[in-house]
């Protein structure tokens, strides 16, 4: 069965789903199993791809008009992806970027283990400059304090290096000069931004 998820970024009326619909429903979703979210993708809170997710079964696939529509980024989206690999379902992009996307065929699984090795190689640039980055402040005499603020720069860099097994999160805090408290209510232990990071990484 086909399961079709839409998404706009405002929810005051000023945008519509309409084109994303119909180009669902002449991919052959039903209409009952259309979803659908006005939010913007940085938002954790969707609860039309939560009930879209929950209602996918084995044997199932996702179709989305573009891929920008489902993810709030490569690592969420490499991430859902294969949550949804593990559970039997499929995904299929329409258009765009990401339209040769369809990994229920063996082109489109190759296509979206190019986008999976890509997330991958971005995360450890990410955290090799944040590590060399951390290692010049260092040499210049700077030490992290004990601030307990988190801005949009740190947020970054913790969000890049959580996740990895060699992260040392007590040192990690020690370089930012935050507290663990501080980086958790921000970044999950997986590297995803939680409610305070998302606001945060929006200024």
């Amino acid at each position: 069965m086909l399961v079709g998820y839409m998404r706009v970024s405002k929810a005051d009326g000023t945008q519509s789903v309409d084109l994303q619909q119909d180009a669902l429903l002449a991919a052959g979703v039903g209409e009952e199993q259309l979803y659908e979210d006005h939010a913007s993708g940085s938002k954790d809170d969707r609860p039309g791809l939560a009930a879209c997710l929950k209602a996918l079964r084995d044997g199932d696939t996702l179709v989305v008009w573009k891929l920008d529509r489902l993810g709030r980024n490569l690592h969420h989206l490499v991430t859902t992806v294969h949550d949804l690999t593990n559970r039997g379902t499929g995904l299929k992009v329409l258009t765009g970027q990401g339209a040769a996307i369809d990994t229920t065929t063996p082109a489109g699984q190759l296509v979206f283990a190019i986008f999976a090795a890509l997330s991958e190689y971005e995360r450890s640039l990410i955290s090799e400059r944040t590590i060399a980055g951390l290692a010049s402040a260092r040499a210049r005499g700077r030490k992290g304090g004990r601030p307990h603020k988190m801005t949009p720069a740190k947020l970054r860099l913790a969000a890049a290096s959580m996740g990895k097994p060699e992260t040392n999160v007590g040192e990690l805090c020690a370089e930012l000069g935050i507290s663990r408290q501080t980086l958790y209510r921000h970044i999950s232990p997986t590297g995803e931004l939680r409610a305070d990071g998302q606001r945060l990484s929006q200024k």
